[in-house]
């Protein structure tokens, strides 16, 4: 068969799982690895073909498969791109807070706090050793002026080298891609909840004792590291969480 040359020399070699499960891992692995950068355009299916050894379809439905994942966007006429964490993405696939009126928009946010040093507990969530150093940023999410989202952000400092020393954007997970080279592939998340403290009741502009939404999220780089814990409690009153089932 075609694929039988994949183990010849500066080839990658392909095991038992199907043939185009196995070309998405070896781009996948490419894109977290740096090799291509995000908004770089692919090369051709053709070309990708050639050089693994397989045939263009099954090139073609690997990357389909990354199409799903927005790992990729497809123009067409144009070619196939290394998708970006821009403000369209990040607000439909992972921003799941909409107000009540149905008009999506991009959160603002302003940094409470942003530290580094020893924090087991999110060591543990992270898959650090307890004395690992980890980054913790506090910040105020809002929408229409309104604060609605409360953030503890905590990141494996090795990662992010100088973050603590410079100016937060609003958009981190562009920033964790374009500074950084760590691109979030997916993440899995936890609701609860929970009913508002004095400290956050006071940042949030609720009542002590006012029912919050606590999303417990756990984000993974594209070769399946947890690269960052992000607890958000989020004020419900004036507004809903999404969640699109497939």
């Amino acid at each position: 068969m075609k694929h039988d040359a994949m183990h010849m020399a500066g080839k990658p070699t392909l095991g038992f799982r199907p043939l185009y499960r196995q070309v998405r891992d070896i781009l996948v692995k490419r894109i977290a690895d740096g090799v291509w950068q995000a908004g770089q355009m692919l090369p051709s299916e053709p070309e990708i073909a050639a050089e693994l050894d397989v045939s263009p379809g099954t090139v073609r439905k690997a990357l389909d498969e990354m199409t799903a994942e927005n790992l990729v966007v497809r123009r067409q006429g144009r070619g196939t791109f290394v998708a970006k964490h821009d403000d369209a993405r990040i607000l439909f696939q992972f921003f799941k807070l909409i107000p009540d009126s149905s008009v999506r928009e991009f959160p603002d946010s302003k940094v409470l706090n942003l530290t580094s040093g020893i924090n087991p507990e999110a060591a543990s969530q992270l898959g650090l050793g307890r004395r690992d150093c980890v980054l913790v940023l506090d910040r105020i999410r809002t929408l229409a002026g309104q604060a609605c989202v409360l953030e503890r952000i905590c990141l494996p400092a090795a990662l992010f080298p100088g973050l603590e020393k410079r100016e937060v954007p609003n958009n981190l997970y562009q920033l964790y891609a374009m500074e950084f080279g760590v691109t979030i592939g997916h993440a899995s998340e936890k609701l609860k909840a929970v009913a508002a403290t004095g400290e956050e009741a006071q940042h949030l502009g609720v009542a002590v004792g006012e029912p919050l939404l606590r999303v417990d999220r756990l984000a993974f780089s594209l070769d399946q590291r947890p690269v960052e814990w992000r607890v958000s409690l989020c004020r419900t009153d004036q507004a809903h969480y999404i969640s699109d089932l497939r």
